[in-house]
């Protein structure tokens, strides 16, 4: 990466500190400005904050691992995804709107009572600490091998960043920088594919060149690993996690209407549509300009299938275009980061604090909010920087990480469309 690519860089991360600054006194009034930025964001906006909030360094890393290896299937997977948006839009978002809760465990408090909504609130807290710092981890990895510079100073410069324009921007800077980042990706993305066929000779050698590697099935929607059943299963659980994580609850519930909240995922499914499309095929074409040797070791294949979208930016992309790509990944990965400090510090103040101190004045609230999401954030970095004594990102630990994830969705789902009255005790007084 050259000097132009690092001001790049610099000069981005800057911009998204002025960013989460300017919205410091539109966030500052009250809770409600605060975790649902006055229930008056676009939806069309918070559209494209759900969908960055899908979007990580992993999206060009796992995924692009997978075009690069296996074809057009790494575009079918994530289309699932877009399906996914469509039935959270037409199924589940108008109904979290509906509930009028500023947080989902607000939400479980008025549903099914304090004791679950406390139980439900640690456990949540808890596994996506451990998944957020593993996030921050992976992207202080990527940045140790492009500078050289040690992992453990970029986790705590990122989260330190993360925490200062997230404690005092609250939602609204979550999703503008959101907003920021989907332009700069997807313009990136546009100007790489281009670039990136010429480099091959355009379709035809792009063809060519994949047929002469003998590669039956690279341009087929499924193969004999992501089978059909795979991409239904990946499917419904894609339904689960965008209906029922919290952080993306929260985009349905700061909007105005029900209406609007409904658009929310289907516009996000809209973009499942063709940005797969955009950034699965540069890695796709790199297999024509790198093919796989027969001899290559299975540890350094994985390497090269997982660079594979990076080292295609590489060859083609002129000076500071790397470096806003680059750029672009980091702060994408962690926008789930500030998402999460965002709505772990709602779920302390509004449903935690707020519970054993309820005459709390706004004020003070405000407070408990922005000292939460310090604290919270304080926790992720130490969490990402005992990653590497933990064994590191593996796969296992995230794949189990994302099982238990899931279950944590559905029942909360269910209970959107469960009929069944909850008995229950809020501070003395029995609500049926």
């Amino acid at each position: 990466m050259g000097f132009t690519d690092t001001i790049v860089i610099i000069a981005f991360s800057v911009l998204i500190i002025l960013i989460g600054l300017s919205f410091s006194k539109k966030a500052g009034g009250d809770m409600v400005s605060f975790f649902a930025a006055g229930g008056a964001v676009p939806w069309w906006i918070n559209s494209l904050s759900l969908f960055m909030g899908f979007v990580s360094a992993s999206t060009f890393v796992v995924w692009g691992s997978i075009a690069y290896s296996s074809g057009w299937v790494a575009i079918t997977i994530q289309w699932a995804m877009s399906v996914a948006g469509l039935v959270t839009g037409l199924l589940i978002a108008p109904k979290w709107h509906k509930t009028k809760s500023l947080t989902a465990a607000e939400y479980i408090c008025q549903r099914l009572g304090v004791k679950t909504q406390k139980i439900y609130s640690y456990i949540y807290l808890g596994i996506m600490v451990f998944l957020k710092g593993v996030c921050l981890y992976a992207v202080a990895i990527i940045l140790q091998v492009t500078t050289g510079i040690s992992l453990y100073w970029w986790v705590g410069l990122l989260g330190a960043i993360i925490i200062f324009y997230t404690t005092f921007g609250g939602l609204w800077a979550v999703i503008v920088t959101d907003v920021l980042q989907f332009i700069i990706l997807v313009a990136a993305g546009l100007i790489l594919l281009p670039l990136s066929f010429d480099r091959v000779g355009g379709i035809e050698g792009f063809v060519s060149a994949i047929n002469s590697q003998h590669l039956n099935g690279f341009f087929s929607l499924s193969n004999d690993k992501y089978t059909i059943s795979f991409l239904l299963g990946f499917l419904f659980y894609n339904i689960f996690y965008l209906g029922g994580q919290w952080s993306f609850i929260q985009r349905y519930t700061s909007v105005s209407s029900p209406k609007e909240a409904k658009k929310v995922p289907i516009l996000f499914g809209v973009f499942y549509i063709f940005t797969p499309i955009i950034w699965m095929l540069p890695p796709m074409l790199y297999r024509a300009i790198k093919p796989i040797s027969a001899n290559i070791d299975p540890a350094a294949l994985i390497i090269q299938s997982e660079q594979a979208y990076m080292q295609m930016a590489q060859t083609v992309l002129p000076a500071g275009m790397l470096g806003l790509i680059t750029i672009s990944l980091i702060f994408a990965t962690n926008s789930s980061v500030q998402g999460f400090l965002n709505i772990s510090a709602g779920v302390i103040t509004n449903d935690l604090y707020k519970a054993i101190y309820p005459e709390s004045t706004e004020k003070t609230l405000m407070r408990v909010a922005r000292l939460a999401t310090f604290i919270v954030g304080l926790v992720v970095i130490g969490m990402g920087m005992l990653v590497p004594l933990m064994g590191g990102a593996t796969n296992v630990i995230l794949s189990v990480a994302s099982i238990t994830g899931g279950a944590m969705y559905l029942p909360l789902i269910w209970t959107l469309f469960s009929k069944r009255q909850y008995s229950y005790t809020v501070l003395g007084a029995t609500i049926v």
